[in-house]
């Protein structure tokens, strides 16, 4: 067995037989080298109570090369991409440590969660999101966490579709929307404009309406 296996599997059973940190590791396609990570979001945030997971790719110079980490649940975070679920954190790259084990690194993961670092975003849109408008961001991360991470309140939202998801999911208010709308502008063309110019918050006083209509009108 060589040595990047025989680390793999002993931090795999350690992580089994650790039952306080509530982190997980299980095998993808049965390949050590591919796994799938779980923790539950940080209490006292907007990620309370959804459970997040990570896939992990050992890269063949483990420890010496950091593990690859990208979230798998959608998490609306400046530090993590909304699209793609790529991870901006510097453990993930140049200040990686053989001494880091995959469950150092997923506690990390679930550190950032707690203290975003919008000044070194992977999502710029919701970054500026977080530093303009923080209770509205909080609202946006606690919805995206119910509907994406099992969060509380997945029951209620389950049974709303449509519209209000679009809305919500973009961290905009509808009455926002609908005023636009209401000048003869498609809905999701709207959403985009509205969430590309941050039209949130102490923000929304800042943007006239004729730049919002401009933008409307060149996309």
């Amino acid at each position: 067995m060589d040595a990047r296996l025989r680390r793999v599997n002993k931090e795999i059973a350690d992580c089994k037989n650790d039952r306080t940190s509530n982190i997980t590791l299980e095998l993808i396609d049965n390949s050590p080298f591919h796994l799938k990570g779980s923790f539950p979001g940080p209490e006292g945030t907007p990620y309370q109570g959804g459970l997040f997971e990570v896939d992990i790719v050992i890269p063949d110079s483990y420890p010496f090369q950091p593990v690859k980490m990208k979230f798998i649940t959608k998490v609306y975070h400046p530090n993590v991409s909304s699209a793609s679920g790529a991870i901006c954190l510097d453990i993930l790259k140049d200040a990686w440590s053989p001494v880091l084990t995959l469950k150092s690194t997923l506690i990390s993961l679930q550190s950032l969660l707690c203290s975003p670092e919008p000044n070194d975003p992977q999502d710029a849109e919701v970054a500026k999101h977080y530093t303009t408008s923080k209770g509205s961001f909080d609202e946006t991360a606690r919805y995206w966490t119910q509907i994406y991470a099992g969060g509380p309140g997945t029951k209620e939202v389950k049974g709303l579709r449509g519209v209000k998801d679009e809305v919500a999911i973009a961290g905009l208010e509808k009455a926002h929307v609908d005023q636009f709308e209401g000048l003869g502008f498609p809905r999701n063309k709207v959403i985009d404009v509205l969430r590309r110019l941050n039209y949130r918050g102490a923000n929304v006083a800042q943007i006239s309406e004729d730049r919002v209509v401009e933008e409307l009108l060149k996309s």
